[in-house]
């Protein structure tokens, strides 16, 4: 597999504080005769395990009670493609994506050569790449730097003289190359990210779309690092749906 582009980035700007806790009392509500807003509860670590041991392990697939934390994030740079593929996802999702209607400036800075058009236009490293059917591709520093970088620089050359001639934005950029980059904002529950990692972390995924979720799974490793640990020992890369 190639490395992956250091442009990606994926970074949380908010996330309910004390997941375990929030999920334990969700679940002891379930089988508790008293009122769970007045009760002791567990360290944050100890609740981790007990989420573990009562809600998962074993193939129990209770998550109900995994549903009430959230974490959202901000992701950027992704081409425009890994957006649409993550945005199929919408139950227990929530998206804002940048919308290309405002947000021309940078495309015609490409143009002006002031910011690389890299910072605007996705390409894949160079690398061997292998399609859905086993082929194998090989793609060569030559072929991406003389064939393709060069027309997504003329793509960006185009918008500009659209632009600057009157054309809308939202016109212009029907013209331009499918994969320019975009930023969005994410919020996931604990349970709903689990689901998105089953089915984009597999193997037979996307590339680009593998390479946002090793970048969530970090920001979950950080947010609720007992029950990342417990799904990348058990579900990582293994397409388990969700229950």
């Amino acid at each position: 597999m190639s490395m992956m582009d250091p442009r990606f980035k994926v970074v949380t700007i908010a996330a309910t504080p004390n997941p375990n806790q929030l999920v334990w009392r969700a679940l002891h509500q379930c089988h508790s005769d008293s009122f769970v807003g007045e009760c002791d509860v567990p360290s944050e670590s100890h609740c981790g395990k007990i989420i573990i041991d009562r809600l998962l392990a074993g193939d129990r697939g209770h998550f109900g009670c995994l549903e009430h934390p959230s974490i959202s994030l901000a992701v950027g740079s992704f081409p425009h493609s890994t957006m649409q593929q993550a945005r199929t996802h919408r139950v227990g999702i929530s998206f804002d994506v940048q919308s290309m209607r405002y947000t021309g400036d940078r495309i015609i800075k490409a143009a002006n050569k002031e910011i690389d058009v890299e910072d605007v236009v996705y390409l894949r490293p160079v690398g061997t790449y292998t399609n859905r059917e086993g082929v194998k591709f090989q793609y060569t520093e030559e072929w991406r730097t003389k064939r393709d970088l060069s027309w997504a620089l003329d793509q960006c050359r185009w918008y500009k003289r659209a632009v600057l001639d009157g054309m809308p934005k939202e016109q212009a950029r029907g013209m331009m190359v499918f994969d320019f980059r975009q930023d969005w904002v994410v919020t996931f529950n604990a349970r709903s990210l689990m689901h998105f990692l089953d089915l984009r972390a597999k193997k037979d995924a996307q590339l680009e779309i593998q390479w946002l979720c090793d970048l969530l799974f970090v920001e979950f490793e950080k947010w609720i690092p007992e029950l990342a640990e417990w799904y990348r020992d058990n579900r990582w890369g293994k397409a388990k749906l969700a229950p």
